[in-house]
């Protein structure tokens, strides 16, 4: 049990640095401080700093996307049900790459590039296996790929406004664009049989 509290107490740590710091300007030896414990304690549960930041995104991650699931949406259909869990998951993207990592370091760096891939991969995983509790479309045979299809393409054009939106209000813009012009499309093309 001690072990989790350690586990836990760095984490918040990370995050309140991160948070206020950005990931890149947070060091381990700042995350040992703030927790106050040693750094080497920090290695003896998480290999590098990059794997306390990927088990505090995949909690933060895993807790909003039960929220997804848990959440009471009023009885709507399934287009504007999707359209609903895909803005949510949006936003879940943002708040992940706005408020964890800072857009600064995402922009320069190529690792963090590929650690936010691998991170949004996780992520698809989990909402594909979200929505597809969630609606009645489970029946048709090609219904998973039509829904990989909806969020790959929902989160690529997220990434990519996000990466080169110069302004929050520009990302704000943005989100506006995308959920008006381009989700209605993207979801109707990918519940149409």
């Amino acid at each position: 049990m001690e072990a989790d509290k350690i586990k836990d107490s760095i984490k918040r740590a990370a995050q309140d640095l991160f948070r206020k710091f950005g990931y890149h300007k947070t060091s381990v030896n700042e995350i040992a401080k703030k927790a106050k414990i040693a750094k080497a304690t920090i290695y003896k549960y998480f290999d590098s700093k990059e794997d306390v930041l990927h088990s505090l995104l995949m909690d933060y991650i895993k807790l909003s996307v039960d929220d997804l699931i848990h959440s009471n949406t009023p009885e709507m259909d399934e287009e504007a049900h999707l359209n609903v869990l895909i803005m949510k998951t949006c936003r879940l993207s943002y708040t992940v790459c706005n408020e964890f990592i800072g857009w600064d370091f995402i922009r320069e760096s190529a690792n963090s590039q590929a650690f936010l891939k691998n991170l949004s991969n996780e992520l698809e995983e989990m909402l594909v296996s979200v929505f597809s509790q969630l609606t009645d479309l489970r029946r048709q045979e090609n219904y998973l790929q039509r829904l990989r299809f909806l969020i790959k393409c929902s989160k690529s054009i997220v990434f990519s406004f996000a990466f080169t939106s110069v302004s929050d209000s520009d990302v704000r813009k943005n989100f506006v664009s995308f959920q008006k012009e381009i989700l209605p499309y993207l979801v109707k093309a990918a519940i149409t049989i």
